[in-house]
């Protein structure tokens, strides 16, 4: 495993983190299986874990706290995040800091992932959805801040909405926010335009998300998927959407290296850019962990494949229809 600097921490972080909302919030998963995946990715030098309150309301955090005690010698990163309080993702323009997080609010739900997880301080706690109309509005900063100042929190971090790279710049110049979680991916480039380039001037971690685009990515979709009721990925891959995703993985199949593996080819695209500091993807598996943490050994795409990968680029936007 390969190990990037969190700047403002100074942590040394797994490029390769662990994604742990499949075990919670997606049918299919098995606490067993999802433990055994754990101390694999620990064994193998993976270091840095997110989870949510929201995935399985508590049930990921409790999954990572006995991790967490099953490895008393490691040090390992755990980030959380605090879910909207009118539980509606994304933050649609017309809700109020008050619909979403209000600073009592914000203060009670780290304080019940500090009960789940088993830990006196978080290393990393985010807000779990974002509107930029908030940022001027002193009520979050002080909330955030005073988790920081009492020792809950060691770092703050916003969780940025799907498809709205650029719904946290005016956020992020406040100076309390340490990292960015973002969907970025070989479909959804468009992180690089300026969230990113922001984020490097500010010495601001990127967490890169859905890396895999729900499953897309996988190269595994066919236009018969279908997940039992519940599952998120029937509500994502809605047929509209999974009419126009299919022929662009159908694309991105033909470039793929020989010997190479599309997840893996995702994986070291993500990497491949200076800003990311780790990837987060979900891993309920054995075989994931394995495959997944096993891009991480330095190996580079080839700059002419970089560069036939922007145009790959789906400049999606939120629908709030």
């Amino acid at each position: 495993m390969r190990y990037r600097k969190l700047a403002r921490g100074g942590w040394s972080i797994s490029e390769i983190g662990y994604g742990m909302w499949g075990m919670a919030g997606w049918t299919g998963s098995e606490d067993r299986e999802s433990f055994e995946a754990l101390d694999r990715a620990i064994e193998l030098g993976c270091n840095f874990f997110d989870t949510a309150w929201a995935y399985g309301d508590g049930h990921s955090e409790r999954l990572l706290g006995e991790t967490l005690r099953r490895h008393p010698g490691k040090r390992l990163y755990v980030a959380t995040k605090i879910p909207p309080k009118n539980r509606k993702w994304p933050a649609r323009p017309e809700y109020t800091l008050d619909d979403v997080f209000p600073a009592d609010y914000i203060r009670e739900y780290t304080e019940k992932s500090l009960e789940n997880i088993g830990v006196d301080t978080l290393d990393l706690q985010q807000l779990h959805v974002w509107n930029d109309r908030w940022a001027t509005d002193d009520r979050w900063q002080k909330a955030l801040a005073s988790l920081k100042e009492q020792k809950l929190v060691r770092a703050l971090g916003i969780s940025v909405n799907r498809f709205q790279p650029i719904n946290v710049l005016r956020a992020l110049e406040t100076g309390l926010i340490d990292a960015v979680q973002v969907v970025y991916n070989t479909l959804d480039q468009n992180p690089e335009d300026e969230l990113f380039p922001a984020c490097e001037e500010l010495g601001i971690a990127v967490i890169a998300r859905v890396p895999f685009d729900e499953g897309s990515l996988t190269g595994t979709l066919t236009e018969n998927s279908r997940w039992p009721e519940g599952d998120f990925r029937n509500l994502y891959f809605h047929p509209e959407n999974l009419r126009a995703t299919l022929p662009r993985i159908e694309r991105l199949r033909r470039v793929v290296p020989p010997g190479m593996t599309m997840p893996a080819m995702v994986l070291r695209h993500i990497l491949h850019h200076p800003a990311v500091t780790t990837v987060i993807p979900g891993m309920r598996k054995l075989s994931h962990v394995e495959q997944n943490i096993g891009v991480s050994d330095g190996t580079a795409l080839p700059p002419t494949l970089v560069q036939e990968l922007k145009g790959h680029r789906w400049d999606r936007t939120v629908d709030w229809e």
